[in-house]
């Protein structure tokens, strides 16, 4: 058996497991309505690239290969679901997606998106068979073993083993959820939407699964102290970029939500109102 290898990157320095978290001001903490970019150096920085010119590419020409690396480049930083699932034949099933987020509180419904190569991936398959699924939130102390589970065993492997993470029974799905993930969704099937190319009618290259949460199991000590929110300092995330490669968070700014009530007069004060009389329906 090979040893672990991370891919060759020159003069890399190790992990640095003690960087704190830290909170700080928003980018420009004294914008105003209908300051415009160049506001701010930063913002004047910023704008000096558009020098340079715009590349626009047409989804329907690119090859889906250069695409998909493009799309994965450009929409970052992404969550990613760590999933497990089960076959019809028990076969138990981890692997990592990225098309993944929450998409309602109300009900708790979370989506991944498993895109299919020359044959559909065991998950997709997994969970329309048996309806059930854990999805795991990734921590930095266990990324190599989620990591591992990325390995294109067949079907009748379970990734199990060779990841070297443990299983924790659910309560409700049949598939067990990660005891190391200190963050986990009990999850049930609630539709499967087939996403077809133009080009390869009635042959979909993505499923779109959408699961219902029914439980969820937080680790104690990940909680704020005085509500039932995750510290992000304490769950240490990982969100993965282009390419294969990760990232984490590491700081964090707040800004505000405005509310139309106080702040209508203000804006019609300073002329930024713009308002159009709707057509009666």
């Amino acid at each position: 058996m090979s040893a672990y290898q991370v891919p060759p990157d020159h003069n890399l320095p190790p992990f640095d497991h003690n960087t704190p978290f830290k909170r700080q001001e928003p980018p420009n903490p004294n914008w105003k309505f209908g300051q415009s970019i160049d506001s701010s150096e930063a913002g004047r920085k910023w704008m000096e690239g558009e020098q340079a010119g715009w590349m626009t590419f047409d989804a329907a020409k690119e090859k889906p290969g250069d695409l998909y690396a493009l799309l994965l480049s450009g929409v970052l930083p992404r969550p990613v679901a760590f999933v497990s699932s089960i076959s019809s034949d028990g076969v138990e099933n981890l692997a990592p997606f990225s098309y993944f987020n929450t998409v309602s509180a109300h009900p708790p419904t979370i989506s991944i998106s498993v895109n299919r190569g020359p044959n559909e991936k065991d998950t997709s398959k997994n969970i329309k068979a048996t309806k059930g699924f854990t999805v795991n939130i990734i921590s930095e102390p266990w990324l190599e073993q989620a990591n591992a589970a990325c390995i294109d065993c067949p079907g009748t492997v379970s990734e199990w083993p060779i990841t070297g993470l443990t299983k924790e029974p659910s309560i409700y799905v049949q598939a067990p959820r990660v005891k190391e993930s200190a963050f986990s969704m009990e999850c049930i099937l609630n539709q499967v939407v087939d996403l077809t190319p133009d080009d390869t009618p009635g042959v979909p290259s993505t499923h779109l699964v959408l699961g219902t949460i029914k439980y969820i199991h937080v680790r104690k000590d990940m909680l704020n102290p005085t509500r039932n929110v995750v510290d992000p300092d304490k769950l240490k995330p990982i969100a993965r970029m282009g390419d294969i490669s990760y990232t984490r968070i590491r700081d964090a700014f707040r800004l505000p939500r405005f509310s139309w009530a106080k702040e209508e007069e203000g804006l019609r004060a300073a002329g930024l109102v713009e308002e159009k009389e709707q057509a009666n329906l």
